[in-house]
Order: C-alpha cells, then sequence, then structure tokens
C-alpha cells in the first residue's frame, strides 16, 4: 500500500527526505522528541517559529521485529497507563496553528531494516494504521492524524524510503517520490561552511539542485554549536553570507534545524526566522 502524506529520509553530504503535501519556500522544519528538557510539542508549536515538527523516532522496525518509537525523557509509549496518547493534542493543536507534524524512522541508534517487500508493506501498513489515516486500538501518539513519516536513515538499507513506497527500482534519492530533501550541512566538513568561506557549502548546495528531482531542497542545520561536532554556521554569518547565495534557487525550501532542546537553548530559529 501507498504512505499518505509525508516521507523523510537520512543518509549522507546527510540527506534527509521527505514527501509531503504542498510546498513553498522560506520554511523552518525541527526535530522535536530525544530530549525531555526540550519542553513540550506543544510549547515548540507556540513559538510559531517551525512549519513542521518531526517527532523522532521510532528506530526500531523491520526484519520480523515489532516497531517500537523512542521519546527519551518525554514518555513511555508502551507503558501500561497513558503512555504518549497524550501527545495527540498537542499534535492536533500544532496542526491547528498549520504547522505539519511528522514522524521520523530511524536515527543514529536503532535496529532498523527491510528484508523484502512483503517486509516493507507490512510495515507500511503499521504506520498507516498507527500514526496515519488508518485504524489501529493501540495508535502510540493517540488518534490524532500525523501527516507524513520522515526518514532518518543513518544506517540500514539507504533505499528503505524506496522500498516502502513499493517500488524496488533505483536509489532513494533519485526517484522523484520525495517532495522535500532537507541536507545536512554539519558534520560534513566537503560541503561545511567555515568563516567567511561558502564556496564549498555552495558548491554542494548546486549539486544538490541539479542532481534531486525533488521540490524543495532544505539546508540542513545544527541550532547550536553544542548540536553537532562541526559546521555550525551562526546566524549572522548564515543571514548575511548563505541564504542570499542560495536563496535564489526555485527549489530552495528553507532550512531543517537540529533540534529543539538546542534551538530553545540558543534561540537561533527566532534569530533567522524573518530572513529564511
Amino acid at each position: 500500500m501507498a504512505l499518505k502524506s509525508a516521507i523523510s529520509v537520512t543518509l549522507l553530504c546527510l540527506v534527509l527526505l521527505a514527501l509531503a503535501n504542498g510546498s513553498s519556500a522560506g520554511k523552518i522544519a525541527i526535530y522535536w522528541g530525544q530530549n525531555g528538557n526540550e519542553g513540550t510539542l506543544a510549547e515548540a508549536c507556540a513559538t510559531e517559529n517551525y512549519d513542521y515538527l518531526i517527532i523522532a523516532f521510532l528506530p526500531t522496525f523491520g526484519n520480523g521485529q515489532t516497531p517500537m518509537i523512542n521519546l527519551a525523557g518525554h514518555c513511555d509509549p508502551y507503558s501500561n497507563s497513558n503512555g504518549c496518547t497524550g501527545l495527540s493534542s498537542d499534535i492536533k493543536l500544532c496542526q491547528a496553528k498549520g504547522i505539519k507534524v511528522l514522524l521520523s524512522l530511524g536515527g543514529g541508534a536503532g535496529s532498523y531494516s527491510i528484508a523484502s517487500t512483503q517486509d516493507a508493506s507490512q510495515i507500511a501498513t503499521y504506520l498507516w494504521n498507527n500514526f496515519l489515516g488508518g485504524q489501529s486500538s493501540s495508535r502510540p501518539l493517540g488518534p490524532a492524524v500525523l501527516d507524513g513519516i520522515d526518514f532518518d536513515i543513518e544506517g540500514g538499507s539507504t533505499n528503505i524510503g524506496v522500498i516502502l513506497l513499493g517500488s524496488l527500482k533505483g536509489n532513494a534519492l533519485t526517484t522523484g517520490l520525495f517532495d522535500y530533501v532537507w541536507v545536512q550541512f554539519y558534520n560534513n566538513p566537503p560541503c561545511q561552511y567555515t568563516s567567511g568561506a561558502i564556496s564549498n557549502l555552495e558548491d554542494a548546495w548546486k549539486q544538490w539542485i541539479s542532481g534531486i528531482p525533488a521540490n524543495k531542497i532544505f539546508l540542513g542545520l545544527s541550532a547550536s554549536p553544542q548540536a553537532a561536532g562541526s559546521g555550525f554556521i551562526p546566524s549572522a554569518d548564515l543571514i548575511s553570507n548563505v541564504l542570499p547565495a542560495i536563496k535564489g534557487s526555485t527549489k530552495y525550501g528553507g532550512v531543517m534545524l537540529l533540534s529543539r532542546y538546542y534551538d530553545a537553548q540558543s534561540g537561533y530559529s527566532s534569530s533567522i526566522r524573518s530572513h529564511v
């Protein structure tokens, strides 16, 4: 079966892919869910700084495993009490503000792989019934219907996104099945910006916008120096040097930030919001 709404994948200059409904330039996407001190989902959306809120992660799925979500210190979806179903009201509040809410599969630490097209079909059915428009008596995040699925595939099969969408032909990035691609321009020295030197980033950006048949490409950034090992771009440099060099492309979609916890500390999204 096909998945409705959105899909994203992480690969290495690292990339995240999103298949979603609609697109326009100047958006901000952010990851939430891996730090209990980052505040609630509703609080993140109340800032009105974000257009895409990505709940991270569902790190266990495929190859006969029972899919399991992990939201760090926020809640335990599989506890015998309320679990994480209370997030449903937060999700609906975000969506009422026009914010798209996605669930991210994978992550840097997890157990995931796709053994076959049958395996993929089972996972797709699980995602549809438990997070998207289907029905299940045990939806981990409650009755709210998410806007899509994000693929943060840092291990296992890099074609997971394609397989889940019912195709084994071609590389995931070149299928044209994804509407949004956010490319990680941190922790990747060949594509990174360094103070006053934009050539590496600009060259990599041009390769992505010319080589990937997605509607929009997003610039993936760390929201603070602590969020990544290298490649942090100060907001002043982003505004004055980087954004002017990439915003002219019709494929420019905005920026992706890692993550809500670091952004809440640094105020990065607030400082760039009006310039994105």
